[in-house]
């Protein structure tokens, strides 16, 4: 459920049953977040969230709703993008160097660029559209790899360097980005 507060923008309302009374957070969108019992309604929420409005100014940081609208807009743009060109480029690596994977999941995670199941999915983050090519090339074949080794072992560098030469300098660039939308 979401509520519109003029102050803190859409405002995430959780209910979960082991919640006892209102709980206040910031989302990783930068938005408000109250968890709140499951037995409770979108009333007890607006109340919880007037009777702690100054402790939230005062102890969270929540962006301004404008902001969290630009961020929105922002991943839209990335989302559509991403879906256009990724599973396109993922296919392309893998045909050239012999990959077989059994499917491409979009994330927005703000941690990883991308990852790999044991199932053989591979995630990539929509993040990866605001790289330079090259970059979300190494991010591919570098995922591409751990096809063949789960980890991050000497032969799994040995992999990704036999695809991309230039790989320890895209590792380097890339801590010069964040994943995060």
């Amino acid at each position: 459920m979401i509520l519109i507060d003029k102050e803190f923008g859409e405002v995430i309302v959780r209910k979960n049953a082991f919640s006892t009374g209102a709980r206040f957070s910031v989302s990783t969108s930068g938005r408000l977040s109250i968890s709140i019992p499951s037995c409770r309604s979108e009333r007890y929420a607006k109340k919880a969230l007037e009777s702690c409005r100054e402790q939230i100014r005062e102890k969270l940081h929540v962006k301004d709703p404008a902001t969290q609208r630009a961020r929105d807009a922002q991943k839209k743009i990335l989302q559509k993008k991403a879906k256009e060109y990724l599973p396109y480029r993922l296919n392309f690596w893998a045909k050239k160097f012999g990959y077989s994977y059994s499917g491409v999941r979009l994330s927005h995670a703000n941690t990883r660029w991308g990852s790999r199941s044991s199932t053989g999915t591979i995630s990539l983050n929509i993040g990866l559209m605001k790289l330079p090519e090259p970059l979300r090339d190494y991010v591919i074949i570098h995922e591409l790899a751990h096809i063949n080794h789960m980890d991050h072992s000497s032969a799994f560098w040995h992999e990704v360097g036999e695809h991309d030469p230039n790989y320890k300098r895209h590792e380097k660039a890339l801590k010069m980005f964040s994943p995060g939308v």
